[in-house]
């Protein structure tokens, strides 16, 4: 898993492909309206593709969606204009949705069958730190390959990259789903009675719609990470610097998200107590400057990441094996839609807006995390 998360993520075309879009000629007006349509895809198809995963095969949603990232970077470079990024953004689109809620549940039952399922938190804190540690080959090569061959090379490298990670998504092992009946596979729920079951799972099972609501709502503060380009800018520091003086943010992120397997053994209250006082360090990070305003932001990263893991596990330690895919997306559609109350609190208020916003969801956890009451559901945490 850890190989095909790596791989998956180190994609040259990312540092860049917003150049890409300015430098083809679109306006900023346009550019805006790639990333609308690609939002929207994800709000569109996020739960049924969850549902696919469950009713069909999660590894095959991975393998699916590096086929489908693949031929959405290659109409970029074929068709450079509005229509062929749209066209790409829609298929990069419908392979994101592909792969969140299939990941998670992929990995949670391998750990099941494995007797480890409380191994969880640790193992996708590592899985996720290697996802962000990508960042660091992806911009180098982005930088290498351009220098060679401009966008065509770096985006036919990302094109072979994503068939690649198709193919180690291919060899992951997969556990069967339980039927619930002895007998056998021909008894599986259709496609939309799997749909159906996964969302009343989401909305009714007992102590699973709290946590969902957590996991949503604090996914959506990821979005921040957009903005720590312009936070750094905004210090004095030379835009051909800017990435190097992110790096410690970067890092932070991944040291936060590789101690999630000590932080899952955290109460509530401190998780909430973690969360929240890295959202006021995020707040207060504007009036510092250097060096100590970057130290502020990698603390408050590095404490979201690890947070946002052992809330990702609380809520598969209370889903069926079932209606795992399902339910975890209905939580990735919450914090799509989250996320664009996010871009605004931003848009109004900047960093201290937002930091409020954290500090009132961190206030929630403790009761958005507490243990179910029906006997033998869930956690005990």
């Amino acid at each position: 898993m850890f190989g095909w998360a790596l791989l998956a993520d180190v994609i040259p075309l990312y540092p860049l492909y917003a150049l890409l879009f300015s430098d083809t000629g679109l306006s900023d007006a346009q550019i805006s309206a790639l990333f609308v349509i690609w939002s929207a895809v994800g709000v569109l198809a996020e739960v049924p593709s969850g549902a696919l995963a469950d009713r069909f095969s999660r590894r095959a949603c991975l393998v699916a969606a590096g086929v489908l990232q693949a031929c959405g970077y290659a109409g970029w470079i074929l068709l450079p204009s509005f229509t062929g990024f749209a066209v790409g953004f829609v298929l990069w689109g419908l392979g994101g949705v592909l792969v969140s809620g299939a990941s998670e549940a992929l990995l949670y039952d391998g750990l099941v069958a494995a007797g480890a399922e409380e191994q969880y938190a640790r193992v996708n804190g590592w899985v996720t730190a290697a996802e962000l540690l990508a960042q660091i080959p992806a911009a180098a090569a982005a930088a290498v390959l351009y220098a060679v061959g401009g966008y065509p090379l770096v985006g036919w490298v990302s094109v072979g990259v994503c068939l690649a990670a198709a193919a180690v998504a291919s060899r992951l092992p997969e556990q069967p789903r339980g039927t619930g009946s002895a007998d056998g596979p021909d008894d599986e729920p259709g496609y939309l009675a799997t749909l159906r079951a996964g969302l009343a799972v989401a909305a009714h099972r007992p102590g699973v719609r709290a946590v969902l609501v957590a996991a949503a709502v604090l996914g959506a503060f990821d979005a921040v990470e957009e903005y720590f380009p312009l936070i750094v800018a905004g210090w004095g520091v030379p835009t051909a610097f800017v990435p190097v003086v992110d790096l410690p943010i970067v890092l932070a992120g991944v040291t936060g998200a590789a101690l999630a397997g000590r932080a899952a053994r955290f109460r509530p209250w401190m998780l909430a107590a973690v969360l929240g006082g890295a959202m006021l360090l995020f707040g207060t990070a504007g009036f510092g400057g250097l060096p100590a305003g970057i130290a502020a932001v990698a603390v408050f990263y590095g404490a979201f990441r690890c947070v946002l893991v052992v809330v990702d596990a609380r809520l598969q330690e209370r889903i069926d094996s079932r209606s795992r895919a399902t339910v975890t997306s209905v939580a990735g559609v919450g914090t799509d839609i989250a996320t664009f109350g996010l871009y605004g609190a931003w848009a109004i208020g900047a960093a201290p807006l937002v930091a409020v916003l954290g500090v009132l969801v961190a206030g929630a956890l403790p009761l958005l995390l507490r243990p179910p009451v029906v006997p033998g559901v869930g956690s005990s945490r």
